[in-house]
């Protein structure tokens, strides 16, 4: 006998395994390919999801747990859950609603968001779009430093309240999907930031015996002291992978430090950010916060890096499917199954508060 039709929700998937092939059906196979391009072979794209899986959750019974409170500060904000929107660029490529449609639905869940130096929509509109609750914008430094310090002001007149700095992308790694399909972030697709912006360079250009690469390159920690002065803003460095980039970054001042392999996209075999996140922890100490992206799928997760000693974790790809699946809805509708998964997550592992995930919450596996 066949069974009853149901009806697919409104959002595009029921719940948060279905969300990757919901935004799959939505987009062409150029957009796909960059949504979901790793670097090189993905070695470090699995990486990531497999840091996880080399750790449990472990239950706990009869624990009267009632209530989970699921909110947190970051950098002194006040926020809903230990989770934020990862920048992530040209989101109005996945659907018309872009960045503005993601700020709403964050807004709306008291979620913190990123914003990309590559957004379809101007940080202008993306503040307008996000009246209330935290919003960070993500920077990459611009061929000329003038450029780059109007930019931040901008972002200080439309209200952001911290930047973001990503170190990791001197150059554009090498992504063999987009090279299949054609698809190349350049300055053929159109910024919502204006004509000035300039995207991360492809790569270096072969000069004689050497390879050179382009002037927004090259940059040393110098730059972070030189962010410190053109703004009063808080300043997050991402992309740190290891113990002595984590002391640098507070020896320039960084107020919190992201642990980040960007989404595996950047240098392929790179270590998997989960891995290295208790190395970065041990070395910041309680001088920054330190947060986590890369892998992050399930309350789970969350609660895994969060044991491992993260302030909170961005998600990014699953964002985007949200994104691509339904616009606005689809985001708010992935931000509050995510928030549902954590709160399961701590209800059965016996935590009432995120004070209360500590170590003994994990174990290794195989034991």
């Amino acid at each position: 006998m066949v069974g009853p039709v149901t009806k697919r929700p409104k959002s595009g998937f029921a719940s948060l395994s279905e969300v990757e092939e919901a935004a799959a059906r939505k987009v062409t196979p150029k957009t796909w390919s960059y949504i979901e391009a790793a670097a090189a072979t993905g070695w470090t794209d699995r990486a990531n999801r497999e840091a996880f899986d080399r750790w449990v959750v472990k239950p706990r019974i009869l624990a009267g747990v009632r209530e989970v409170d699921l909110r947190t500060h970051v950098l002194g904000e006040a926020v809903s859950a230990p989770v934020y929107v990862a920048p992530t660029a040209y989101q109005g490529l996945v659907h018309p609603d872009g960045e503005g449609g993601t700020a709403r639905a964050a807004s709306r869940a008291g979620f913190l968001a990123m914003f990309s130096t590559l957004s379809s929509w101007s940080l202008e509109k993306i503040a307008s779009a996000r009246p209330r609750g935290p919003r960070w914008f993500q920077l990459y430094l611009q061929p000329e430093w003038k450029a780059t310090e109007r930019l931040v002001k901008r972002v200080e007149r439309a209200g952001f309240t911290a930047v973001v700095l990503t170190a990791d992308t001197p150059v554009l790694g090498v992504r063999d999907a987009q090279l299949r399909t054609g698809f190349a972030i350049d300055s053929s697709i159109p910024l919502g930031s204006g004509p000035g912006v300039v995207p991360p360079s492809r790569g270096p250009e072969r000069t004689g015996e050497k390879y050179s690469v382009g002037s927004a390159t090259g940059e040393t920690w110098e730059v972070v002291d030189r962010l410190r002065e053109a703004t009063d803003l808080p300043i997050v460095v991402k992309g740190v992978l290891c113990a002595a980039d984590a002391r640098l970054s507070v020896k320039h001042g960084a107020r919190a430090v992201i642990v980040s392999n960007h989404g595996g996209r950047q240098l392929d075999r790179a270590p998997a950010s989960l891995a290295m996140l208790p190395e970065v922890v041990a070395a910041v100490g309680n001088r920054a916060e330190v947060y986590l992206d890369g892998g992050v799928r399930r309350g789970s997760d969350v609660l895994i890096a969060l044991a491992l000693g993260a302030r909170a974790v961005g998600v990014g790809r699953p964002v985007l499917w949200a994104l691509a699946a339904n616009g606005e809805g689809g985001v708010a509708r992935y931000l509050e199954l995510l928030a549902s998964d954590i709160a399961s997550a701590m209800v059965l592992t016996g935590r009432s508060s995120l004070s209360k995930i500590d170590r003994t919450l994990i174990a290794p596996w195989p034991a």
